[in-house]
């Protein structure tokens, strides 16, 4: 019976790629020269933290991690920022990378597909959703519905099998 999982991973070596030309843009541009600005990533937490001297310089950093994000093709939804906090004469501000369906994501994409109207068995299986059809063509269908839905956490779907 044809099936497929959805998952929710992270490349962490295309983050940590996107992070370092971060790094490379904020030392070539001219309004960050002699600034103490500085973004680095904490691959153990899952976490990346940029340090300005303001909140505008902390807010143009986390556009351009965003925009490298972009490039290097990682979804944009990701990233968690957290609140920005004051440490002396720093802004600091935690960014929390987004890893995994957890169980309460996993629900909504599961009720999602039950609620399509698209008839499909679907069962969560620890951090991934696996779903089966006899039809390869229900299955595509379904992969195309969760495409245009919004849960918050970036979405792969693999192991197809026939």
């Amino acid at each position: 019976m044809p099936s497929f999982d959805i998952v929710s991973e992270l490349e962490v070596f295309e983050v940590n790629h996107a992070v370092q030309n971060t790094q490379k843009e904020i030392a070539t541009r001219f309004d960050f020269r002699g600034q103490d600005v500085s973004i680095e990533l904490n691959e153990k937490n899952k976490e990346i933290k940029i340090s300005t001297e303001s909140d505008f310089q902390c807010e143009q950093v986390y556009s351009m991690l965003e925009n490298h994000f972009f490039k290097r093709k990682v979804d944009i939804q990701a990233l968690d920022p957290q609140k920005m906090t004051a440490s002396g004469k720093n802004v600091i501000q935690i960014i929390k990378l987004k890893d995994g369906l957890d169980s309460d994501t996993a629900k909504k994409i599961n009720k999602a597909i039950k609620e399509s109207g698209i008839k499909a068995q679907s069962s969560i299986q620890g951090d991934k959703i696996r779903v089966t059809d006899k039809k390869r063509d229900t299955l595509q269908q379904i992969m195309a519905f969760l495409k245009e839905q919004q849960f918050g956490v970036p979405l792969q779907f693999n192991n197809f099998k026939d």
